[in-house]
């Protein structure tokens, strides 16, 4: 019997989180980044802590921001595993191993983190 993969599993996290990424990480970086703190488009303390932090205190928020960060850590894990080969290292299991418990241990930290918000 052929050993079954959980590279499926894998994947979707990784396709998940290029998708969320091409579609919201722009908008995301550009907004948080330049136009809010810059008074471009939204004032200033649109991001203040008080915001944010009602923004991380009701269960809507705590499930956008879980989402952000799970997808996004599982596609950079997913992306810098497979790029190993471009810089001449090997794709074995430390590469694997390192990759993926990092982004293990980033969607751990921040459902603790939002849970104990």
């Amino acid at each position: 019997m052929k050993k079954r993969s959980h590279a499926p599993i894998l994947w979707v996290m990784f396709g998940g989180g290029g998708v969320l990424a091409a579609l919201l990480g722009f908008a995301l970086v550009t907004t948080t980044g330049i136009l809010v703190p810059m008074g471009w488009v939204f004032s200033p303390d649109a991001l203040s802590y008080a915001k944010v932090a009602s923004l991380a205190q009701s269960w809507l928020g705590k499930l956008f921001l879980f989402v952000i960060v799970w997808l996004f850590s599982w596609h950079a894990a997913h992306r810098v595993y497979h790029s190993l080969h471009d810089f001449g290292l090997p794709k074995g299991w430390l590469g694997r191993s390192v990759s993926y418990v990092v982004a293990f241990v980033c969607t751990v930290l921040a459902a603790v983190s939002l849970l104990s918000i």
